[in-house]
């Protein structure tokens, strides 16, 4: 049996200082925010002819290194190119295109359009509010369909996930954009679900080990459960992983799912559980436990 309760202060240890370090550098250099939320120019380039995107994105690179985002569009035929607000200015921008079209003779800008940063910041005013409605929604049913306690355990376990995740991506500079947002909402889903799993088994348990102390009916529930969880986190990720490996063009959203993922079954086996023990200690204290 693993001795998970026991070892609570160091659990919150651990998670305390990476959350710390995280909205250290979140307050000092805060999140580098891409194109969705800074706004760009978005250029149209009609290709009539084959080309390597990769070609195109070393001129690119060179005027605007990790600035831009560019992808190919009707059947690869076409690219498409946004640049940063504050990347490059109009006269850097024609120079730019100017290279293109030298490389590329055959190839047209069909177009070239401004994005303004006030789509970025709805974006992020709803993805809030989305997150909230979420949240509050799975404390109601948690606290319906368990208690409350586990409730209020599972949500302090999610916000622990999204802390360390923002943290992650602003520690490192990870660009931020509105995949980052989607992988966020994907990982606390991913997360209450391998909680409820444990916490399913701690319930049960507390009607089988009536006489056991509270501390091992929850140690017992973790350690069932844990091989359970180790081996969906771990065939999650493998395909995780292999798409962010091989499919470059959605790391954005791979890239925070990964990390998600990897803290959320942290956070169900060492937070969640023990924060449980923790509130349900509590009302022992003030009380008998209601069975």
């Amino acid at each position: 049996m693993l001795k998970i309760v026991e070892k609570t202060k160091l659990w919150f240890a651990i998670s305390l200082i990476v959350i710390v370090i995280g909205m250290g550098f979140m307050v000092t250099n805060g999140l580098n925010l891409g194109i969705d939320f800074k706004g760009g120019t978005v250029l149209d380039f009609k290709m009539n002819q084959t080309f390597v995107k990769a070609d195109v994105d070393k001129i690119i690179d060179k005027h605007a290194k990790n600035e831009y985002l560019s992808k190919t569009v009707d059947d690869a035929k076409n690219i498409e190119i946004t640049i940063k607000s504050d990347a490059l200015s109009p006269e850097e921008i024609a120079v730019m295109t100017k290279e293109i079209k030298a490389e590329f003779k055959k190839s047209e800008l069909v177009s070239q359009d401004t994005i303004g940063a006030s789509v970025g910041n709805e974006l992020k005013s709803k993805a809030i509010t989305g997150l909230i409605i979420a949240t509050i929604c799975m404390l109601a049913y948690i606290g319906f369909r368990f208690e409350l306690k586990f409730g209020a355990a599972a949500v302090i376990a999610l916000l622990h996930d999204i802390l360390i995740t923002v943290g992650v991506y602003a520690v490192f500079q990870i660009p931020v954009n509105s995949a980052f947002i989607a992988a966020i909402l994907t990982i606390v889903g991913y997360s209450i679900n391998d909680t409820i799993v444990i916490f399913d088994r701690i319930r049960e348990n507390q009607k089988n080990m009536r006489k056991a102390p509270l501390e091992e009916v929850v140690d017992v529930s973790i350690t069932q459960t844990m091989s359970r969880s180790i081996n969906t986190v771990a065939t999650t990720l493998f395909t995780i992983v292999s798409v962010y490996v091989f499919v470059p063009s959605i790391r954005e959203l791979s890239g925070p799912l990964i990390i998600g993922i990897l803290v959320g079954c942290y956070s169900s086996i060492f937070i969640a559980s023990p924060v449980w023990y923790l509130l349900k200690r509590k009302k022992k204290n003030l009380g008998p436990i209601k069975e």
